[in-house]
C-alpha cells in the first residue's frame, strides 16, 4: 500500500497539468528542478516538488482550481530576481512559472497605457512604446532580466522612484487569478476607479493574495530635457547630507543615488566606466529631467549645495550617450559586488532622509562589530538603503552571522522611523521582523486580507509573515525540508 506523502500529491497531478500545457510546460527531473531552488536570496535554498509553465491566464486558472481542489500549496515565480526569498518554493509545493507568459497584449498612446503578461521583462516595455516618446519608469537594477508579475508583487521601485514612484503608482488595472481559481479584474484603465483600491492592495501582497495574468501599466511622455550630475567627496556622511539638502532646497530629482568607495571600485574593476574617481569617499549621481529652463536651473542648484557640503569634482552630462555611461556603473552595482568578495548578502531598508547620516555611521559600527565589510549602494533621495554585506559562504558560521548583521542593521532602520524594506520585499528573508514594525493588531488585520482571498494558505505560504517559529527555527525548517528531496530521488 502506498504511503502518502506531500511531495506525491503533488506529483499525482502531473497527467492534469501535461495535458493544460503539455508536455514540456511541466518540469519533472530532478537535475531541472536545481534551477528553481531559489530566488537571487541565494542563503536559502530548496528543490521544488514540480514547475509548471502555462502561457494563458485560463491555464494559470486550471492549475490553480487543481491545486485549491487538491489543497496542493503553490507559489508563483517570474524571473527569480527577487532578493527577499519571496519565490522560495516549499517542497511539497507547485512552482508555477510564468516566464512563458510575455506577451505584449495592447499599447494606447493616445490615453498612455500598456497590458502586458507577468513574464514580459521591465525594459521591454519602454523598448516597445520609445519609439513614440514614452517610457515605463519603475527601472529596478535588474531591469533587463526581472518581469514584470516580480514587480508587481514586490512593488519594486529603481531609480526612478524618487520623483515617479515604484510599481504600484505605475499600475492601473490588474487580471488575476485568485486561489480557488476565479479569474478577476480590478482597477480598469483610468488611474481612479470607484469603490475600494484592490489593485493597491494586490501589489505588494508577494504572491500571497493570487497571480496577476494581464497587467495594465501607465505609461509616461519622455521629458524635453535630461541631465545627470556627478558629485564625488571625500566623506560618506557629507555625500548623505548633501542629498537631505538637495530635497530641502525643494528639488525633487528623477533620481538621486550614493555608491561608496566599495562600489566604485568594484563597478570600475567590472565595468570600466571611467566616470568614477576611485580614491572618493562616495559618488552622488543626480538625475534632473522636466523643461529644459527648470533642469538648467536646478543643476545649477544642485552643483551650488554638492560645493558647499565639500564636493571636490562635479561632471554634467545632457547628452544620452554620457548619461547612461555614467549610470551604467551604477546598474551593475549589484553584479559588480562579486569583484569584492566569494558571496555577498544584499539588504533593503529605509530611513528617513534626516537619518541618512546616523545610520551610514551605525552601519560602519556594525560592520566592524560583526567582522564583515559592507559596500553602500543607495536610492538615496527616499532613504532606500542597500547595505551589501561581504562574507565567504564556505565558512562555517559565516551566513548564520551574515543573516544576524543583516537583522541588526533592519532594526535599526525601524528604530530610527524607516521601514523594514523600500522594495525588495518582505518574503522569508524578513518575516520574523515584521513585530519590529507592527504591533500584534496590525499583523492580525493584514491577515484578515489575506484570508478574504486565500483562506486555505495555498498562495506562497510561509511569505510576508511572522510564524510562531523563531528565525533560527525558519533556517531549521529549511534543513529538515531537504529531507523531501530524498523522497523525490526515490520518485525519479
Amino acid at each position: 500500500m502506498a504511503i502518502f506523502s506531500p511531495v506525491n500529491a503533488v506529483t499525482d497531478i502531473i497527467p492534469q497539468l501535461e495535458k493544460i500545457v503539455g508536455q514540456d510546460g511541466v518540469i519533472k527531473r530532478k537535475d531541472e528542478l536545481f534551477t528553481y531552488e531559489c530566488d537571487g536570496l541565494t542563503g536559502y535554498r530548496q528543490r521544488p516538488a514540480l514547475v509548471v509553465l502555462p502561457r494563458t491566464t485560463e491555464q494559470v486558472a486550471t492549475i490553480v482550481k487543481l491545486c485549491h481542489d487538491r489543497q496542493i500549496p503553490w507559489i508563483a515565480r517570474g524571473a527569480g530576481t527577487g532578493l527577499s526569498g519571496g519565490a522560495l518554493p516549499g517542497a511539497d509545493s507547485l512552482l508555477i512559472v510564468t516566464t512563458r507568459m510575455r506577451q505584449i497584449l495592447a499599447v494606447d498612446y493616445d490615453n498612455q497605457t500598456i497590458v502586458v503578461q507577468p513574464g514580459v521583462v521591465n525594459n521591454w516595455v519602454t523598448q516597445t512604446v520609445s519609439g513614440a516618446g514614452f517610457y515605463y519608469a519603475p527601472d529596478p537594477s535588474s531591469q533587463i532580466v526581472c518581469s514584470i508579475g516580480g514587480n508587481i508583487a514586490e512593488n519594486s521601485g529603481g531609480v526612478h522612484c524618487l520623483k515617479y514612484g515604484t510599481t504600484t503608482n505605475h499600475v492601473l488595472g490588474l487580471k488575476l487569478v485568485i486561489p480557488d481559481g476565479s479569474i478577476v479584474e480590478v482597477g480598469g484603465q483610468v488611474p481612479e476607479t470607484p469603490g475600494y483600491d484592490l489593485t493597491g492592495l494586490f501589489v505588494g501582497s508577494e504572491g500571497t493574495l493570487g497571480i496577476a495574468t494581464e497587467i495594465t501599466l501607465k505609461i509616461l511622455k519622455t521629458p524635453e530635457s535630461i541631465c545627470v550630475v556627478l558629485a564625488d567627496f571625500l566623506s560618506l556622511e557629507a555625500t548623505a547630507q548633501s542629498v537631505a539638502d538637495i530635497i530641502a532646497a525643494g528639488i525633487v530629482p528623477a533620481g538621486m543615488e550614493i555608491m561608496d568607495n566599495f562600489s566604485i571600485n568594484a563597478v570600475e574593476d567590472v565595468v570600466a566606466t571611467n566616470c568614477y574617481p576611485r580614491d572618493a569617499a562616495a559618488i552622488l549621481l543626480v538625475e534632473l529631467d522636466g523643461l529644459p529652463i527648470e533642469v538648467e536651473l536646478n543643476q545649477a542648484k544642485v552643483e551650488e549645495i554638492c560645493r558647499n557640503n565639500g564636493a571636490r569634482n562635479t561632471a554634467i552630462a545632457y547628452d544620452q550617450e554620457t548619461r547612461l555611461k555614467m549610470w551604467k556603473g551604477r546598474k551593475a552595482a549589484f553584479a559588480a559586488a562579486g569583484k569584492l568578495s566569494p558571496s555577498y548578502f544584499v539588504q533593503d531598508g529605509v530611513v528617513p532622509r534626516t537619518q541618512l547620516v546616523q545610520i551610514l555611521s551605525d552601519i560602519n559600527d556594525l560592520s566592524k562589530k560583526y567582522g564583515f565589510a559592507i559596500a553602500n549602494v543607495f536610492h538615496a533621495g527616499d532613504g532606500n538603503l542597500h547595505p551589501l554585506i561581504l562574507y565567504d559562504q564556505k565558512v562555517p558560521g559565516a551566513w548564520e552571522k551574515v543573516e544576524e548583521l543583516g537583522g541588526e542593521i533592519l532594526k535599526r532602520c525601524v528604530e530610527l522611523g524607516g521601514s523594514l524594506s523600500g522594495e525588495h520585499g518582505i518574503g522569508i528573508d524578513k518575516n520574523c521582523f515584521m513585530p519590529n514594525m507592527f504591533n500584534e493588531v496590525d499583523l492580525e488585520t493584514m491577515q484578515w486580507v489575506r484570508q478574504c482571498f486565500n483562506p486555505d494558505n495555498l498562495a506562497n505560504p510561509g511569505k510576508l509573515f511572522p510564524t510562531p517559529r523563531s528565525c533560527g527555527e525558519v533556517a531549521n525548517a529549511q534543513r529538515l525540508n531537504l529531507g523531501q528531496d530524498k523522497k523525490m530521488e526515490e520518485i525519479y
